[in-house]
């Protein structure tokens, strides 16, 4: 069970990924979702972990904080953020 502090940390992000791209990097909002660019390619899910791995260093939050909850196989992705909530997220983004 999670505690009402815990649930207002958690935050939902829809990112468009682009693989396959010369460097990682975050490109901004487009189309209210948030546009990736990661070096790695689209199987095993490692271009999944390098998008995870980029907003987390890019939040200062753990690898771990950071998960793909929809489109595990596609560009567009649905990622859950714990550690800082949606206001916030916005913010830093």
């Amino acid at each position: 069970m999670t505690s009402e502090a815990e649930s207002n940390q958690r935050s939902e992000l829809n990112v468009r990924v682009i693989p396959n791209a010369s460097r990682d990097e975050i490109i901004g909002w487009h189309a209210g979702a948030l546009k990736v660019k990661v070096a790695t390619q689209p199987e095993l899910g490692k271009a999944n972990k390098a998008v995870c791995a980029l907003l987390a260093k890019h939040l200062r939050l753990p690898k771990r904080a950071i998960t793909v909850v929809r489109g595990g196989t596609t560009q567009m992705k649905q990622l859950e953020i714990i550690g800082v909530n949606s206001e916030a997220l916005k913010r830093i983004l």
